[in-house]
């Protein structure tokens, strides 16, 4: 078994919001839908080996479920992020990773970390 797809949400009608984060940002690749469910709206992403897809639904209460995109430059991310107007969350330092929280637009927790070598003791987040 593998991971195929992940799959979170955006409001009516935001998807040029979603390809302006995902890949004007992020740098992911767009992926055709399917025909049969293109007519639903959301819009798809490749992420590595795995399809990032966005479904049509109402904004719901945030919470701490998120996806995890590991990065290899987590200072590089963070710049990019923050360059185009999004705000960074801290995350609690945990060893061997450098790590960060940012919500997209649609207020999907998403995390970004960089794996380094333990040290014995949690570094900077």
């Amino acid at each position: 078994m593998r991971l195929h797809h992940m799959q979170l949400t955006l409001p009516p009608g935001r998807e040029a919001d979603a390809r302006r984060f995902y890949a004007g940002v992020l740098g992911l690749t767009e992926i055709p839908k399917p025909p049969e469910l293109a007519q639903r709206g959301g819009v798809w992403f490749q992420l590595g080996a795995i399809q990032l897809h966005f479904g049509v639904e109402e904004a719901s209460a945030s919470s701490r479920r998120h996806i995890a995109i590991q990065v290899d430059d987590v200072e590089v991310m963070c710049q990019a992020l923050q360059g185009a107007g999004y705000a960074l969350e801290s995350a609690i330092p945990v060893d061997g990773m450098r790590r960060f929280y940012c919500l997209d637009p649609f207020g999907n927790r998403t995390e970004f970390l960089e794996e380094r070598p333990p040290t014995g003791q949690a570094g900077p987040g």
